[in-house]
This record gives structure tokens, sequence and C-alpha cells, in this order.
């Protein structure tokens, strides 16, 4: 009896060793800019969803997979963010969200990392890098990071000479746990 209850137990701190911290999504902002016509447009994206396991002790198991809805888009003129929705640029009605999924994790220093994604946009996926920083406090933590990406990639929009190819995402997500 003892050699089972002793089992059991190694199994629990096994499982507990490898458990990661499940964050709970409280607050989240999710913003844009890309320069258009020589001056900075920016907006925001809601409709922010995401499952957080994550362990600054425990990278290498940690993981991040977020999405936000594509119908949220808001750059203050109904008319744009209309267009934006349209096929030529988000085609919101095929492909209603924008995901990441997280490949891998870097500490850089104490409250600072480094995070490999794969971005999803209009089916299309591509690796890139996202620095941020994870602050703990208490219950709660935030997670400040930006990433950018060439729109193009994504076949958001065509060649230009007044529009950017390089947009700049900008995330702010406070969650507990």
């Amino acid at each position: 009896m003892k050699k089972i209850v002793l089992y059991i137990l190694c199994i629990c701190f096994s499982v507990s060793a490898f458990a990661q911290t499940k964050h709970r999504v409280t607050k989240s902002d999710i913003s844009y800019q890309v320069k258009n016509m020589g001056f900075m447009s920016t907006g925001t994206i809601g409709g922010f969803e995401a499952t957080i396991l994550f362990d600054k002790d425990h990278l290498a198991t940690s993981s991040i997979e977020a999405s936000v809805n594509v119908n949220t888009i808001n750059s203050e003129s109904d008319m744009r963010d209309e267009h934006l929705k349209k096929e030529d640029y988000f085609d919101a009605e095929h492909y209603p969200k924008i995901s990441i999924k997280s490949v891998s994790f870097k500490t850089k220093n104490a409250s600072n990392y480094t995070g490999q994604f794969n971005v999803t946009i209009k089916g299309k996926t591509k690796l890139v890098e996202l620095p941020f920083t994870y602050v703990v406090s208490g219950s709660t933590a935030v997670f400040k990071g930006s990433f950018k990406f060439n729109r193009l990639d994504f076949a958001i929009g065509d060649k230009s000479m007044v529009l950017s190819n390089e947009v700049t995402i900008t995330l702010n997500v406070e969650t507990a746990f």
C-alpha cells in the first residue's frame, strides 16, 4: 500500500513540475500602425481570445495561442474600416480571425523575453519574432510587446506608393492566474 501511495505522489509531483501557469485574460489592447500617404495611420482590433500557458521558469513547455476578430477593426473611419474588411485587404468574410501561435520562447533578461510565433492572416502563415515583457504583480501579470510584418506577405492590399508595406502590431494584455 505504501508503494502505491508513493507511486501516486511521484506522478503528482512530476505532472506539477511540467504544469504551466494558466493565465485568464482580464484586459487586452491590440493596436496597429502603418504609414499611409506620409502620415501614421493607427487603429485597434478587438475580440481578443487567448489560451496562455506561460511560466518563465519553464519556457520550453510554455505556449500562447491567441486571435483577434477582423470584423472589430477600428481605424476611427467607418468607410476605411469597411474597406479593410473587404477581399483585397483582410477578407473578413472568409478569414474572420487573425491568429498567433507560439513556437518557442527565450529569456533576454529579468522580465524581457523573445517569442517565435506563427502569425496567420488570410490563410497564410509566417514566422515572426515578438519581443515582449512579462511582469507579475501578485496574482496578475502583464504581457507587452510589438512586432512588425510585411503586409504583402499576407496579401493585405497591393503594392502602393502611398501605403507602407510595414505594419506594426502592439499588444498589451493583462491576465490573472
